[in-house]
């Protein structure tokens, strides 16, 4: 829950709050994002390896989360209450320390519950339960904006943003806490330490890793660009401003519900062609939205509702299936490197959604939209064809990548089996 209280800021609400309300400017803001996450080029790796390599007495995973969560909640204050005269500097900064405490809090987090399970299905489960609770966490720290929306008031931007960072400083602590103490952690194999260049020739080597990698980074690319739109979307074209919340909270609740109907049906199709049906959808469904007539909150929060059909299922699917890439991985190396396995999942999706969203930004400005001035309706109109188009062409390439991906449940049970067999 904390996590997606983290998350959904990042990418919905910070941009906009500072290209506008703080008068950085798009281009500005879209380049510090991007930046920012050039970061992860250093830290996902290294927090991947450092995490496999060193087991303590408390467990590989349970010191990094613990150790990421002060780190969390100083720059999430300095982020989302900002202090003083901001500038691009200040931001970049700030933000380069909530990402640094983001990977040391994700990565761990992930691998952690990749290996509390090697069966094909439990892992669908576990995966679920966990885009479970970040979908839950979604309407808990929209509650109080959407609560300041409808009160008004003065400067319902900054207090929207304000009480998001202070959701996210009372609750990760406890959510932590909570974590720690109630969640074991399978033991640490016993394996020798590879070197770095022989551990990367072969990642490069895994096809199956090489696919879903670029799969999950196109896909994250495509919900960073609808999630850089939605607010603009959402006021500009369809003149609902005042109930963006909500109508967001709808599409997570929506989410929610659409989750255990995907893991069921990844239990008969296998993950990657339940994964293949989710994003032939989304290739079929954006397009609607183009026609939503202004002010029609019932049309919107419908579309919305049906759109909410990936929140959760692509993220349960991506994720339990590179716990399967891992196995395989195991099985070729000797060495159970799932952190250094999902450092580049997150590496590769978190830098797709920071390109996703400065293209973005700088896409509104080549249709002529501005924020901060009066907008016409030639570029109202390309607003609301980027919010339709983008998924179709994230989706599509998705589907042609997945199409043919080789680890299925029968694939899988075999390399399980060829790993219990090998000797202690």
């Amino acid at each position: 829950m904390a996590i997606a209280a983290l998350g959904l800021p990042i990418t919905l609400y910070l941009p906009q709050f500072y290209a506008g309300h703080e008068g950085l400017g798009l281009g500005a803001v879209g380049a510090v994002f991007m930046l920012a996450r050039l970061w992860d080029v250093i830290t996902d790796p290294a927090i991947g390896v450092l995490s496999d390599r060193f087991p303590t007495r408390w467990g590989r995973r349970r010191p990094w989360v613990v150790a990421a969560t002060p780190i969390i909640c100083l720059a999430t204050w300095f982020v989302f209450l900002p202090q003083g005269q901001v500038s691009a500097a200040y931001l970049l900064f700030w933000m380069l320390v909530l990402y640094l405490g983001w990977t040391m809090l994700t990565i761990p987090h992930l691998s952690w519950g990749a290996e509390l399970s090697g069966d094909y299905h439990q892992r669908s489960r576990i995966h679920a339960f966990r885009e479970a609770g970040e979908i839950i966490g979604v309407p808990l720290v929209l509650a109080a904006p959407a609560l300041i929306e409808h009160v008004g008031g003065a400067d319902v931007e900054a207090n929207r943003i304000a009480a998001m960072g202070i959701f996210i400083i009372v609750l990760l602590p406890a959510a932590v806490l909570l974590n720690i103490c109630l969640v074991n952690e399978a033991p640490a194999p016993r394996q020798a330490k590879l070197p770095m260049r022989v551990a990367l020739r072969t990642l490069a080597a895994n096809e199956a890793f090489r696919t879903l990698v670029l799969a999950d980074a196109i896909s994250a690319a495509g919900g960073a660009a609808l999630g850089a739109l939605f607010l603009y979307v959402v006021t500009n074209v369809w003149e609902l401003g005042a109930s963006a919340s909500l109508i967001m909270l709808i599409y997570f609740l929506a989410g929610l519900g659409f989750v255990p109907l995907i893991v069921r049906a990844s239990y008969r199709f296998g993950k990657h062609r339940t994964l293949i049906g989710c994003c032939a959808f989304y290739v079929l469904a954006p397009p609607l939205t183009l026609l939503i007539p202004q002010g029609d909150l019932a049309a919107a929060a419908t579309l919305m509702a049906l759109l909410g059909l990936n929140v959760g299922g692509a993220g349960v699917l991506f994720r339990s299936i590179m716990a399967d890439v891992a196995d395989l991985d195991e099985l070729r190396t000797g060495q159970r490197r799932t952190g250094l396995l999902y450092s580049f999942m997150a590496l590769t999706r978190k830098g797709a959604s920071a390109l996703a969203v400065g293209l973005t930004f700088w896409a509104m400005q080549f249709v002529g939209f501005e924020p901060s001035r009066e907008s016409s309706a030639a570029s109202i109109h390309g607003l609301a064809l980027l919010f339709a188009i983008t998924p179709v062409v994230c989706n599509l390439g998705v589907i042609a990548l997945m199409w043919r991906f080789p680890i299925g449940p029968d694939a899988q049970a075999k390399v399980r089996r060829a790993l219990e067999d090998l000797p202690t």
